[in-house]
């Protein structure tokens, strides 16, 4: 059995983090995966305090075990989420979208073990200097909202560069991808886009399906000259959205164009007109199965690779 020191530092049984996508990460999806092991994470997305809580009532019902929150910093409503997640002494936050240091001393005051996700190093000694816990190094292999730089050089620069735990996202959905992370100094890892295609996530089947139809090409990004590029599935919406990019519309068109999209995608699994958010993983995808079934898959495959590899070493 694969244990690193997340295990030991979350209470968890596997080194995994489900990633805490908005619309997406659902409590059903949260439950399943803390209660199998992993670590499931509820994303708060843009919902208001009152909604946050009501879905950690759900998850607590679901599972007794170890669950997060994810925080992103775009939210209207970061400051009463925060106070929301203290108050319910949520044993985990992650924050992402920009520069959480101003909340980290109110979370751990309450207790909660805290995990900004970074993508740079920059970002990352600026966290850890701010009291973060540790860091999820997420590349710009991920889907949603991206960096500049790919998972795997990524990673082992936040690794030198800090001195607290390191978990790799990005372009990982087997156990290869757990495999490699661990080699690059990373103790776990964090998957959006493969527990999407798990029956458990509550996202319409059209969007599961679609991933499971993609290939390595079958992922774009846009929004670059918003400032903060969004890599999703190739569709309609996709290639319509990237001509007004070189079309020059206002940042004001751009945002109202893609206002509602992902709820559209993940509700009326409108896969033509929604955004489908997805990592490049999603070529490695190919079914979808019961959460549980997912990660032992995981950790059996790593377990595998990992026996195998002292071969290529010389005596």
């Amino acid at each position: 059995m694969i244990k690193t020191p997340l295990c030991d530092f979350l209470g968890i049984d596997y080194p995994i983090l489900q990633g805490g996508m908005a619309w997406v990460a659902t409590p059903e999806l949260v439950g399943a995966v803390s209660e199998a092991g992993a670590l499931g994470i509820l994303g708060a997305g843009n919902a208001p305090p009152a909604l946050v809580e009501a879905q950690l009532q759900q998850i607590r019902a679901m599972t007794s075990k170890p669950f997060g929150v994810n925080v992103p910093m775009f939210s209207p409503f970061v400051q009463d989420v925060v106070e929301v997640c203290v108050q319910e002494k949520v044993p985990v936050v992650t924050t992402g979208a920009g520069n959480s240091s101003p909340y980290i001393p109110t979370l751990k005051r309450g207790g909660t073990f805290v995990i900004p996700l970074v993508a740079s190093v920059a970002l990352a000694r600026r966290l850890e200097r701010a009291g973060a816990d540790a860091l999820v190094a997420e590349g710009c292999d991920s889907g949603g909202h991206i960096g500049d730089v790919g998972t795997l050089p990524l990673v082992p620069q936040i690794v030198d560069a800090v001195a607290i735990p390191v978990i790799a996202a990005g372009g990982i959905a087997d156990g290869r991808g757990l495999a490699a992370a661990l080699a690059l100094g990373a103790v776990g890892v964090q998957m959006g886009t493969r527990f999407i295609c798990t029956e458990e996530c509550a996202v319409h089947r059209n969007y599961k399906d679609a991933i499971v139809k993609a290939g390595d090409r079958g992922t774009a990004t846009a929004g670059h000259s918003l400032g903060h590029p969004v890599r999703a599935l190739r569709n309609l919406m996709m290639r319509r959205f990237r001509e007004m990019e070189r079309e020059h519309l206002t940042e004001d068109e751009l945002v109202e164009f893609g206002e509602g999209r992902l709820r559209l995608a993940v509700e009326e699994g409108d896969v033509t007109q929604g955004s489908l958010m997805a990592g490049q993983s999603c070529g490695l995808i190919r079914d979808i199965v019961p959460v549980a079934e997912l990660i032992q898959r995981i950790i059996s495959e790593a377990e595998a690779l990992l026996r195998r590899l002292p071969q290529y070493a010389s005596a």
